[in-house]
């Protein structure tokens, strides 16, 4: 084992991988910034240039593009509020408002922080048990997945803050338009309108787009301001290392959200766009400002990144232990394995050791070295905030309609993107959360495909399944906590006099107020 991961190490500081390494991180930063391109599509467009390289130097430029797309992908999350990545749209909730307030290199100090320190700790667990992941993933079926979905929509108690009417209101939209689309069953179309676009669904990638960057950028138009209010002064582009700061200071919720975006990561089907909700709402619920959360939480930002990095690192654990991709950027890497001649299993884990201690290390390197790149621009970065709003809007919106488009070259995304638009000015302006209407859509899928299977499969006897029943011991101990926690705010709200309102998104109270 030792042996293995010298040589890997060997491998990859070789002066040609090193090389190879760096334009991968070159391509990952740029696609990580601009929204919607994503890491998977990338990686299936590298794959030709890979035919004439050794596994090694194949998989650092796949890699390393990778990682660091999900690191550069929260810059724009926190600059512009317009998620770089689906996997990226937690960091908005925070990190935008506190760009909003002129704290823009604070919060890209404390996101990208997280995000480095993430995937080390993601790596090492990478390191640590590839060779003994097998059995344990091979334990869970589908029921066991079925249960971590409702686990997941459990969260959404947590994500509604005092809005949860409203909350679960949302979620029965999100779960309605997530069974737009054929039946996976009986393959007859859903909900289509006769249109034939609706038969694959709803996309995910324009929602985001739209939802969260669509709304923004209106806002931005609307007010004709910069995105960062004040002087120059004020919006502090020397607070980067407090940011930094920021995130060794909340290491408990680093810890926590590191361990969530692996677990979560590495149990395919789920993915990052999971992981980020499950841990933004532990990190809620744990903190001792929930309050804060959705109007510049430090704490709900250091979760979103290390979320971010860390699930990639989770979702290469069940690739390359036995071919089961942990979700979309590995379901295209695990084409890379095989034009590369590499077998995921036990070939990966015996003869090839090396190889996949390789990968490791390109995790290790890739992100550490995002990081500090991402870190020596933010200063620049962090000024694109003061630009006036009449400026940057058609720029904004430019990236907004590349990022709906590009995903699946389909104009019919558009109109999405700008329906989520139109829906994410209506929950500003009148204080519905978003959250768990995203999620929503995001799990509907799975809750009915995991369903299905486990009916099929077990019958009613998989509800006696050990594994069912401790995850919905967790379901239950989540709904509890976070009653409890609601129960508490209202009686505080009461004995200090204070409306009993709930946590609101910053709307759009300046529309029609300025010319």
């Amino acid at each position: 084992m030792l042996d293995a991961m010298l040589s890997g190490l060997a491998q990859v500081l070789q002066w040609q991988t090193l090389g190879i390494m760096a334009i991968g991180m070159m391509i990952g930063f740029i696609v990580g910034i601009l929204p919607g391109l994503g890491g998977a599509v990338t990686i299936a467009l590298l794959l030709p240039f890979t035919f004439t390289m050794d596994p090694v130097q194949g998989l650092v430029l796949l890699l390393s593009m990778w990682i660091v797309t999900g690191t550069a992908g929260d810059i724009t999350s926190v600059l512009f509020g317009i998620p770089g990545e689906a996997t990226s749209a937690a960091a908005v909730l925070d990190g935008y408002p506190m760009t909003k307030k002129g704290m823009g290199g604070r919060a890209l100090g404390n996101v990208l922080t997280s995000s480095g320190l993430g995937i080390i700790f993601g790596a090492v667990v990478l390191g640590l048990f590839i060779t003994v992941i097998r059995p344990v993933v091979m334990l869970l079926g589908p029921p066991e997945f079925f249960m971590l979905v409702l686990l997941g929509l459990a969260f959404i108690v947590t994500l509604s803050g005092k809005n949860q009417a409203k909350g679960l209101a949302m979620v029965g939209f999100g779960l309605l338009l997530s069974y737009v689309g054929s039946d996976p069953s009986a393959g007859v179309p859903r909900f289509d309108f006769g249109q034939m676009y609706l038969w694959g669904g709803i996309e995910l990638i324009p929602v985001v787009v739209g939802l969260f960057g669509g709304a923004e950028v209106l806002q931005l138009m609307l007010t004709r301001s910069s995105i960062a209010s004040g002087s120059m002064k004020q919006t502090k582009l020397t607070g980067t290392m407090q940011g930094v700061s920021d995130a060794f200071r909340h290491w408990p919720a680093l810890l926590r959200s590191s361990g969530i975006g692996v677990v979560v990561g590495m149990l395919p089907g789920l993915g990052g766009t999971v992981a980020q909700w499950i841990s933004y709402g532990q990190a809620r619920q744990t903190s001792k400002n929930p309050e804060m959360f959705g109007k510049g939480a430090v704490d709900g930002l250091v979760a979103a990144g290390a979320t971010t990095t860390a699930k990639d690192a989770g979702s290469l654990i069940p690739t390359i232990a036995f071919g089961i991709p942990g979700g979309a950027a590995t379901a295209v890497l695990l084409g890379g394995f095989l034009v590369l001649g590499v077998n995921p299993g036990q070939e990966m884990l015996t003869t090839k050791l090396d190889v996949t201690f390789s990968m490791v290390w390109t995790v290790i390197l890739a992100g550490l070295l995002g990081v500090i790149l991402a870190l020596a621009l933010v200063r620049p970065l962090a000024a694109l905030t003061k630009i006036s709003g009449t400026v940057l809007t058609p720029v904004l919106f430019m990236f907004l309609v590349i990022g709906a488009y590009t995903a699946n070259n389909n104009w019919g995304d558009l109109f999405v993107m700008l329906g989520a638009s139109a829906l994410g000015v209506i929950c500003l302006r009148y204080d519905w959360p978003r959250v768990p209407f995203l999620l929503a859509l995001v799990l509907g899928p799975l809750l009915e495909q995991y369903l299905t299977l486990s009916n099929t499969l077990f019958a009613d006897t998989w509800f006696t399944r050990p594994g069912v029943l401790i995850i919905a011991a967790l379901v239950v101990v989540v709904v509890f906590f976070s009653i409890r926690s609601l129960l508490r705010e209202k009686s505080r709200s009461e004995e200090t006099g204070e409306p009993f309102r709930g946590t609101r998104t910053r709307a759009i109270r300046t529309i029609g107020k300025k010319k």
